[in-house]
C-alpha cells in the first residue's frame, strides 16, 4: 500500500516542498518495495531508462536481471567510450550505474566529463559501482561528480533504494527545467496573445538590424494597428476586445515566415520584423496580412465583428538608414499616414517620408536661422 502511494505521488508532480512528501523517508521506500518485489520503477507512465556501464560479464548479468525485474529499460556499455556515445545521443538515459574500472578509462573521468557538459544539458544521476571501499575512494568519486556510491558485490535491496532516490532527483530536475521554461516564456511573451512582448520583439529587431548591416541585406519593419479599437471596446466590452486581439495575433502569425519576428508592440499595435524583405515584397506581404485580418469576421462576445487594420511599412538597408528608434519612427509615420488616408490600408515610408523630411528640413532651417542671428550679432559688435 505504501509503495503504491509512492508510485501514485511520483506520477503526479512530486514536489519536495509538500509537507506530505517531506514525511516520506528513503527507509520507508525501501521497506515498502523490497528487492524481488513487484513494484515497477516507471517515469511518466513508461519504463525509466538506465545505463549500466560494466565490463565484468558476471556483474553485468546480475545487475541487469535486477533492473529488468524492476521495470527499467536497460542500456549496456562495456567501455567508457561507448557509454559517452550513448549519453550524448537523443533521449539518453538519465540514470547511470557506472563501474570505476573500465578498459579504456576509469569511471571517475567519465563522471567528470559528464559534469563538464553545458548547463543546458539534462542532468544525469550517476551511481558509482566499484569494489573500492576506502573512504578516500568515496570522496574522490563524489568530487568527480558522482551522486551516490555502491560497493560490490551489489546488494539488490540497497541498489533499489539508491535508484529510488536517483529517480526522485531526476524527476525534480525535470520539474525545474519545466518551471524555468515557463518563467522564460512568461518573461518574453505577451500573456494575452502568446506572441513576443514589446521587450522581446525590440530585442529581435536590434539583432536583425545588426545582421542586415553586416550582410548588406534589406530589413522591413511593419507596425500594425487595429482600426477603431476603442469603439469596439466601448461597444462590445473589454473581453471582446481581448478576443479580437488574440485572433488578430493568430492571423498575423499564420501569415509570416518562420524566421520573421512578430510581437505585441503595445495596446492594439503589433510589430513585425521581416528580414531580407525590400520595400516592394514587404508592401505585398503587408497587403496580404491586411486581407487576412479583414476577410473573415471575428467572434467576440457572441457577436460577429469585422475588424480591419492599418499598416505602416519601412525598410532599412544598412546602419546609415538610422538606428532602432529612427526606423520605428519611420514605420510609425507610415502608419500615421495610413490612418490619415482612411484606415484599412498599407502605406510605406516612401509616401509617409514627406512629413519626416519636412520636420527635418524645418529643424535644419531653425538651426541655420539661429546661426545667422549669432553671426549678425557678432558683426554688429565689431562695427560698433
Amino acid at each position: 500500500m505504501e509503495a503504491e502511494r509512492f508510485d501514485r505521488r511520483s506520477r503526479l508532480n512530486f514536489q519536495p516542498s509538500c509537507p506530505f512528501a517531506k514525511r516520506v523517508s528513503l527507509a520507508l521506500l525501501v521497506k515498502s518495495a523490497p528487492c524481488g518485489g513487484c513494484t515497477q520503477l516507471s517515469w511518466g507512465g513508461s519504463a525509466l531508462k538506465i545505463l549500466l556501464v560494466e565490463d565484468s560479464a558476471i556483474d553485468r548479468h546480475v545487475i541487469t536481471q535486477h533492473l529488468k525485474s524492476w521495470g527499467f529499460k536497460v542500456s549496456v556499455a562495456t567501455s567508457g567510450t561507448r557509454a559517452r556515445k550513448i549519453l550524448e545521443g537523443l533521449d539518453a538515459p538519465r540514470l547511470v550505474l557506472l563501474d570505476w574500472m573500465l578498459p579504456d578509462m576509469d569511471g571517475v573521468q567519465l563522471c567528470r566529463d559528464l559534469r563538464n557538459r553545458g548547463a543546458n544539458e539534462p542532468y544525469v544521476y550517476v551511481v558509482m559501482v566499484t569494489a573500492r571501499e576506502k573512504k578516500n575512494d568515496l570522496l574522490k568519486a563524489m568530487e568527480a561528480g558522482a551522486d551516490d556510491y555502491l560497493v560490490k558485490p551489489v546488494d539488490g535491496t540497497e541498489l533499489k533504494a539508491r535508484l529510488l532516490a536517483g529517480r526522485r532527483i531526476v524527476d525534480l530536475h525535470e520539474q525545474l527545467l519545466v518551471a524555468g521554461e515557463f518563467l522564460r516564456f512568461a518573461a518574453t511573451h505577451d500573456p494575452l496573445t502568446g506572441l513576443w512582448n514589446r521587450g522581446e520583439i525590440l530585442s529581435f529587431l536590434r539583432r536583425e538590424l545588426v545582421r542586415a548591416d553586416r550582410e548588406r541585406r534589406p530589413l522591413a519593419v511593419v507596425i500594425v494597428d487595429v482600426d477603431h479599437f476603442k469603439k469596439l471596446n466601448d461597444t462590445f466590452g473589454h473581453l471582446a476586445g481581448d478576443s479580437v486581439l488574440k485572433e488578430i495575433g493568430k492571423r498575423l502569425q499564420s501569415g509570416v515566415r518562420v524566421y520573421d519576428g512578430i510581437g505585441r508592440y503595445g495596446g492594439e499595435e503589433f510589430l513585425l520584423v521581416l528580414p531580407g524583405c525590400d520595400l516592394k515584397p514587404a508592401t505585398g506581404r503587408a497587403e496580404s496580412l491586411r486581407s487576412l485580418v479583414s476577410e473573415r469576421p471575428i467572434t467576440a462576445s457572441s457577436a460577429e465583428v469585422t475588424v480591419t487594420v492599418s499598416l505602416g511599412v519601412t525598410v532599412t538597408l544598412c546602419s546609415s538608414d538610422g538606428n532602432l528608434e529612427e526606423v520605428l519612427q519611420r514605420a510609425d509615420a507610415a502608419l500615421y499616414d495610413a490612418k490619415a488616408r482612411g484606415r484599412n490600408r498599407v502605406e510605406t515610408v516612401s509616401k509617409a517620408s514627406s512629413a519626416v523630411e519636412r520636420h527635418a528640413a524645418e529643424e535644419k532651417s531653425r538651426k541655420r536661422g539661429r546661426s545667422r542671428g549669432r553671426e549678425a550679432g557678432s558683426r554688429g559688435k565689431k562695427s560698433a
